[in-house]
């Protein structure tokens, strides 16, 4: 292997305790990389970051042998390989992730400079480029300045509709001049605006993210932001300002739907450090020498309602030096909001991209509405001429009625209306900023004349999560609903997983993602954002180890059921398969263990029946009902919660053991087998051949957490598939829970064809249901198009269930083996399914990029595989025989990159390293598999 000038890229990114993994790509590559930053690496607060990389290599079985890391206090020095904070030397073996730094105490502020070095099979080094990351306020009285803002109770002048719900306030407006004397060094702000805020410094908004900072309890937690400012500023007089929406801090509903946490009015905490090239420094700090308006522009906002924005009222020139403040008040000093301020240490949510609208209709004189062809999350772009005064209306919904107009009952109460009052004078262009809606039409009344597609553009908000794998296929409908799924996901997406984006609602209910999770990491990076979403749910815990079904805990329902909060346990565990991240299950350990102990005290004799939603949304016997009422489709409390509480233990146990706890593995354990006793004693009927009512949940969860007697488990499979052939004709019957594990239990038992109808019916109750009624988003309910518009969001993803896990492990074969976790050991064993030609996919590991893409035509199968160095996989390649196989066109047992293992079930199964394989398999087994 040459060596050659190589660069390593490395990404930046982290969540509450730093699971910032600084990713390296391309070590032992012929190829330049650019340095690519995903996130801002300023504002760390912890003092043990945790640093990887990861090598990129076309060459076979590529793997580091041994590492050097170098962390300095200056780029010069680093260049001169002195790594003054740490060094840790040549270290032997593979490790490239979440190596925890272990050099000399860091402190605030501090900038960390850092490379590594790997030697590759040959032991030759490659050194990467070079990355930092800069140390955020690491102690409470690092920070000087106040919490400021307006206490007094404001007219609510414009909630001129839902007035015995809607709290909307004007937005606030704060700024504060200050003077640079001398030449800069740096200049570096931290601050916090609560609910939402955006930053300005002389006229320029500081930072692209949107609707910031992220959401927590901030009675418990508060986000403060970081960013660099040094080329914000200049020489003589400055002027910083801050714009301050309500978001969650001032709560836009407080009594309905449900009784909500208000907190207060929004405030700010800002310090901003300016440093001089002599060495002097000069601190600018929120305090009540600040001034502040309500009169702005943005006269009322809220996250369900929406904004008004009065453009009369601008403020030229309101945040730069020179403005006249003279009528703004005085801040006001006011209470602090209680949480822990911690570094915001997820991506920012930012516009993602932008959609042009496909038609215009005017279903009325004056009302006009647009259609932009997707459901989608965020707000419109309006470009609008007109006399001054003229206020244009937006409101936003995810369906029409048969005239053409809105469909707004599954809105419930929630407005989703923007007004923009215009200035006159030419183009105006108007985008709301503290306001977000789930939307495919928009209706416009008061425009000025009539406007055209060019009038609107839809700009799509969400957690900026890199892309972390993408699939397709040769069967049309399973890429229509995979698309479907991305564009739901990535809309629930809202600095937590929430449940729906349009209505009154849009909150993080624990139940919809527990295993679901594991889906998501093979379509975004979800790594800091579900690390960030465990530290809510420990924040919400009550000391008795209670913990909300809803987190952060704006519902605060503490319901002492098992399914919902068990994502507390049941997270961790897909950060730790799919990212190899022990720091979650490490960190969380005590609020888990804390958790299971609240919850055992709920079991009788061997069983726990706590559950308060069931196998929540069973396609129901009535088109028009939201809920079953058939005692056949619903599954008991006592298996729901005793199965769901058995699978929580044997995580616990496993945890236990990873870290080192023995006397906790042994109890956890004990506790397990005693609930698999009494769970098939009392619920198990060996008569009938399935527990309690042998309802497809019921047989589901016992088979997926290995409660089954070996001996019983064909009986019980057995049963579940005839309640899907014969009962379901061909459909699922699942609901929330139950559909979290279905695709698998099938797949394993050896009916994936069963998933396969799943994954392709068109009639009612599927996904493909859903797109055939033009859904472009996951329904709430299967029955979407004919239930109560009370709980009917068209824009849900609890439904998805395990089915994008089945997609890549299943269908593609890109399989982490719990083992050897994140993918250091992938499992590669494609279902041929149905009529299937090809499946094509990749998913972006932390070793790297994996990938496979295989196809199948006249009794032949033809498979392209990448491994990534520092990985090695066990592949299943369906052969009648070994010698029917080639690799790169050389017969299998000639190629030495490869070893054959045996052949089994009509399949090869074959070891190998890192590289790029392409193997083709003549005359393969029928199996039971449709060409």
């Amino acid at each position: 292997m040459n060596q050659t000038n190589l660069k390593l890229n490395i990404v930046l990114f982290a969540s509450l305790s730093w699971f910032a993994v600084a990713t390296v790509n391309a070590a032992l590559l012929p190829v330049e990389l650019r340095c690519e930053y995903r996130a801002d690496p300023l504002g760390i607060d912890a003092v043990q970051p945790r640093l990887s990389w990861c090598e990129q290599s076309a060459a076979r079985g590529a793997k580091q042998t041994a590492s050097r890391i170098l962390v300095a206090t200056s780029l010069a020095l680093l260049k001169q390989n002195n790594g003054d904070l740490w060094d840790t030397g040549k270290v032997a073996g593979e490790q490239a992730a979440s190596v925890s730094y272990a050099g000399k105490r860091l402190i605030s502020r501090q900038q960390c400079f850092w490379k590594v070095c790997v030697w590759d099979n040959a032991d030759k080094p490659h050194w990467s480029d070079v990355a930092s990351w800069t140390m955020g306020l690491l102690e409470p009285e690092d920070w000087k300045g106040n919490w400021i803002g307006l206490t007094e109770s404001l007219p609510d002048k414009l909630a001129t509709t839902n007035a015995a719900f809607s709290r909307r306030l004007a937005a606030r407006w704060l700024r504060k001049n200050f003077t640079v004397s001398r030449q800069v060094s740096r200049a570096t702000v931290y601050f916090s605006g609560l609910g939402l805020s955006e930053l300005y410094l002389n006229g320029q908004k500081v930072g692209n993210e949107v609707l910031s900072p992220g959401l927590t309890d901030y009675n418990k937690r508060v986000f403060y932001i970081t960013h660099d400012v040094t080329d914000f500023l200049r020489s003589g007089n400055n002027a910083v300002g801050v714009i301050l929406g309500n978001g969650r801090y001032y709560a836009p509903r407080i009594r309905k739907p449900a009784k909500t946490e208000p907190f207060d009015f929004p405030k700010l905490l800002l310090q901003l450090e300016v440093e001089y090239t002599d060495g002097s420094q000069q601190l600018i700090v929120s305090d009540d020498s600040w001034k502040i308006t309500n009169n702005g522009p943005i006269q009322a906002n809220n996250e369900y309602d929406g904004e008004e924005y009065d453009a009369r009222r601008e403020m030229p020139g309101w945040a730069q030096a020179g403005f006249d403040a003279t009528r703004w008040m005085a801040a006001q000093v006011v209470k602090a909001p209680g949480g822990q301020l911690s570094a915001q240490m997820i991506e920012p949510i930012r516009v993602t991209g932008t959609i042009k609208p496909v038609a215009l209709t005017e279903p009325k004189p004056g009302v006009f509405v647009f259609d932009l062809g997707q459901n989608m999350v965020g707000w419109c772009r309006l470009q609008v001429r007109g006399p001054a005064g003229t206020s244009v209306s937006l409101r936003h919904a995810e369906r029409l009625k048969s005239d053409g107009s809105l469909y707004l009952a599954n809105l419930r109460t929630a407005q989703a209306t923007d007004i923009y009052t215009l200035k006159g004078g030419g183009r105006e262009v108007y985008e709301p900023r503290f306001t977000y809606h789930g939307f495919r039409y928009v209706e416009i009344t008061g425009f000025p004349g009539k406007p055209t597609l060019a009038s609107l553009t839809g700009c799509v908000v969400n957690d900026d999560l890199a892309t972390a794998g993408v699939f397709t296929c040769s069967q049309g409908m399973i890429n229509r609903i995979y698309q479907n799924v991305v564009w739901g996901v990535r809309g629930n997406y809202r600095s937590m997983p929430t449940d729906c984006p349009q209505r009154d609602e849009r909150q993080g209910w624990l139940g919809d993602r527990s295993e679901e999770s594991k889906g998501e990491s093979y379509l975004f990076d979800i790594a800091a954002l579900y690390g960030k979403w465990e530290q809510d749910m420990a924040d919400a815990q009550k000391g008795n180890g209670s913990i909300s079904d809803v987190c952060p805990p704006y519902w605060a329902f503490y319901s002492d059921n098992v399914t919902w909060p068990s994502s507390a346990v049941i997270i961790p565990c897909t950060l730790l398969d799919q990212y190899a991240d022990t720091s979650v299950v490490a960190r969380h350990y005590p609020s888990m263990v804390k958790w299971i102990d609240r919850m055992s005290g709920f079991i009788t004799n061997g069983i726990i029946g706590r559950d308060k939603y069931g196998d929540w949304c069973v396609p129901p016997e009535d088109p028009k009902l939201i809920h079953s009422k058939d005692p056949a489709r619903k599954t008991s409390p006592e298996i729901l919660a005793t199965s769901y509480f058995y699978h929580c233990l044997e995580l616990m146990t496993a945890y236990a053991k990873l870290l080192n706890q023995p006397a906790d593995a042994q109890r956890f354990g004990q506790l397990a087998e005693q609930l698999k006793l009494a769970f098939n004693e009392k619920l198990y009927s060996p008569q009938a051949g399935y527990y309690d009512n042998g309802s497809q949940t019921a047989c589901v969860l016992p088979l997926a957490f290995n409660l089954v007697p070996s001996a019983e488990r064909e009986r019980v499979f057995n049963r579940l598939v005839d309640k899907i052939s014969l009962e379901s004709k061909g459909h699922v019957g699942t609901g929330l829970i139950g559909g979290q594990w279905l695709n698998r239990v099938l797949t394993e038992g050896g009916r994936a064809d069963l998933a396969y109808c799943f994954a392709t019916n068109t009639t009612y109750p599927s996904w493909g249901y859903m797109v055939e009624q033009g859904a472009t988003t996951i329904w709430e309910l299967w029955n979407g198009d004919t239930a109560d518009p009370a709980m009917n969001s068209g824009n849900h993803v609890m439904l998805v269930g395990d089915w994008v896990i089945w997609l890549y492990e299943n269908l593609a074969g890109i399989k982490s083996d719990p083992a050897q976790p994140g993918f250091k050991h992938i499992i590669m064993q494609p279902q041929l399914v149905g009529d299937l030609k090809f499946v094509e996919a990749w998913h972006r590991s932390p070793f790297g990029r994996i990938e496979s893409a295989w196809r199948r035509s006249k009794g032949n199968f033809d498979w392209r595989i990448i491994i990534p160095p520092n990985s090695t996989a066990t592949i299943y390649l369906p052969a009648s025989s070994v010698n029917q196989i080639t690799e790169g066109g050389i017969a299998l047992e000639n190629v030495k990159a490869v070893n054959i293992l045996n052949l089994e079930g009509g399949r090869a199964v074959i070891e190998v390293g890192s590289g790029s394989y392409h193997f083709i398999s003549r005359d393969i087994p029928s199996g039971g598999h449709r060409d």
